[in-house]
């Protein structure tokens, strides 16, 4: 899954940031909780107090780690794979394509990979942020693909899903945005761009081609940046979360070869 933010800084941490251990715990604690809810927090931060208060002692870091994951069994070995190439692949691409910065990454959520990525917002409403965005969005489905050779439904099935959110801007760019391959003045919103499709074949056709260039071009930055494409995705393997200082460091250390 992937969540936004806007931004209009680059989103890199500064040193007096990550010379700080209470910083660092708490970016730590932050990217293990990322997607969950404001409720779910105030929970999980009640009981590891309550935890405390029955052992006398203070509260502790692995309390909230340990509330966090709750009693979920580890991730199997080969899913965790899956998951980390997916996230590592979105994070590579965005990356690339100087969308924003990447918040983090976890493949430990219990339901699924997740990132928090930030916009750039000097970059938005273009027809190449537009572009840029599908691209971003179909690249763990690309990452799955480039090195598994087969993709599961993990990129669909549910109407935030990435391939959901790609169709609708896909959809947008021919009926709603100027950028459409035919009329491209008119303005010809939907609420549901399904319906449109079962009777616009065309439309239908026009749509999942953008769908398809996007999903080539991901793979093409994916091949070309392969070395830290892996890095990222060994890296968040063995980690299973990564906060924004980690994911950069692979990111910026792959730079360089560039």
């Amino acid at each position: 899954m992937t969540a936004t933010q806007n931004t209009n800084a680059t989103g890199a941490p500064t040193v007096a940031q990550q010379a700080n251990p209470v910083d660092d715990i708490l970016r730590r604690l932050a990217t293990r909780a990322m997607g969950l809810t404001g409720a779910d927090i105030e929970r999980i931060v009640r009981e590891a107090r309550l935890k405390a208060r029955r052992g006398k002692r203070s509260i502790r870091y692995e309390d909230i780690e340990e509330g966090i994951r709750g009693n979920r069994p580890p991730v199997p070995y080969n899913l965790r794979w899956r998951w980390a190439f997916h996230e590592a692949g979105h994070a590579v691409v965005h990356h690339a394509l100087d969308l924003g910065p990447v918040r983090g990454l976890n493949i430990d959520t219990g339901q699924g990979g997740y990132n928090l990525i930030g916009f750039h917002l000097w970059a938005t409403d273009t027809r190449d942020w537009y572009e840029n965005m599908l691209t971003m969005l179909m690249a763990g489905r690309a990452a799955e693909k480039l090195m598994l050779k087969r993709v599961s439904s993990g990129s669909g099935g549910s109407d935030d899903s990435d391939l959901a959110r790609a169709t609708r801007i896909a959809f947008d760019i021919e009926r709603t945005l100027g950028f459409g391959s035919e009329h491209p003045l008119l303005y010809r919103p939907h609420r549901d761009p399904g319906e449109v499709f079962g009777r616009e074949p065309e439309l239908a056709a026009r749509v999942h081609a953008r769908l398809e260039a996007a999903l080539d071009r991901a793979a093409t930055i994916l091949r070309r940046r392969r070395p830290t494409f892996h890095a990222l995705a060994k890296a968040l393997f063995d980690a299973q979360a990564m906060d924004e200082t980690a994911v950069l460091q692979v990111l910026t250390d792959g730079d360089l070869t560039f």
